[in-house]
């Protein structure tokens, strides 16, 4: 095969992946701009802000990101990560010892039967147990609020770290499609200065002596 058009080939096919890793990182970080704008635009419209640097508790002062977003608005992922997670985590562990929404269920139900017993049997404590109810029922009411935005805002920042994540992978198609440009226009000039003679792996014919 001819050595320049073996060079045309590789030059042509590179120019070619190089095109199409360029539209793969387009559409890469479209999806990462789409990502980042909407976490953005639906963290921004609650209104959150962290607590300032001189109001911030013992605890919260032992966060690290507490301390760095300090004062700020909450509109990015790693923000929210660190507002459930350091912020209503922590607060969450504070109320009814720390157990969780559905924890809470059992000991509610079972106040629930208490106090529906004592009321038939018009019991002296009914009025203790009409307060335990209430009380565990706003612990529970409080814990199930919590969790709901601690929830919320982590997937806000999942979604957002797929954003990222598209961001690293438009970057790499990116720096390939450059490398092959470079490759190509390499190849394309090898082939305008290589002899159209010239021929590429051809077998060496041996002479014939007499």
């Amino acid at each position: 095969m001819k050595r320049r058009t073996l060079d045309l080939l590789f030059s042509i096919g590179g120019l070619g992946l190089a095109v199409l890793l360029l539209v793969v990182g387009v559409v890469l970080t479209t999806n990462a701009n789409f990502a980042n704008n909407y976490v953005h635009d639906q963290l921004a419209a609650q209104h959150i802000s962290f607590t300032p640097q001189d109001k911030l508790s013992d605890e919260e002062k032992k966060s690290d990101c507490l301390r760095e977003y300090a004062g700020q608005r909450l509109t990015t992922g790693k923000q929210a990560e660190c507002y459930a997670n350091e912020y209503i985590g922590l607060h969450l562990t504070s109320i009814a010892g720390g157990k969780t929404y559905a924890d809470l269920g059992a000991p509610q139900s079972a106040l629930r039967e208490q106090v529906a017993q004592a009321e038939q049997a018009k019991a002296a404590n009914l009025a203790d147990l009409q307060k335990q109810l209430a009380e565990v029922s706003a612990q529970r009411d409080t814990v199930f609020k919590g969790e709901t935005l601690r929830g919320l805002l982590l997937t806000s920042y999942g979604f957002s770290e797929f954003g990222r994540k598209a961001e690293q992978g438009a970057l790499a198609m990116y720096l390939g499609a450059a490398l092959l440009l470079l490759l190509s226009a390499a190849g394309l000039l090898h082939a305008l200065r290589t002899p159209a003679s010239a021929t590429f792996a051809a077998p060496e014919h041996e002479k014939i002596t007499t």
